[in-house]
């Protein structure tokens, strides 16, 4: 008798636990390593960390299994960019706003003398 876990054995729990959690049974359990992948990667795990934890022997296998997940994640990363730089409009109302405190500022000092 062969030691281990038979194959069958394995996808009925796996079928079982799918059907448990409303999921489609056409789901591979192999599936579930793309899922890891890409939820990591979602929340901003380092893409070599994500190779370590499927045991990829290369970065660019990872990355090439993984890049229907760059987009999401380059836009996440130009907004946090975005984020850094405040939008020019509000910089120039920043400005104006300043210059009005700078103005105010001199005629308190300019009506100091006369009163």
């Amino acid at each position: 008798m062969p030691k281990g876990i038979a194959h069958y054995r394995v996808n009925v729990a796996f079928k079982r636990v799918l059907r448990a959690a409303g999921l489609p049974e056409t789901t591979r359990f192999h599936d579930l390593r793309h899922s890891c992948a890409t939820l990591l990667i979602q929340q901003g795990g380092h893409l070599r960390v994500v190779m370590e934890i499927l045991g990829h022997s290369s970065i660019t296998t990872t990355a090439d299994t993984s890049a229907h997940v760059f987009p999401e994640t380059q836009h996440d990363a130009a907004a946090k960019l975005d984020a850094l730089f405040p939008d020019r409009d509000e910089a120039d109302d920043a400005d104006e706003a300043d210059k009005a405190d700078e103005a105010d500022e001199a005629d308190d000092e300019g009506q100091e003398g006369t009163e």
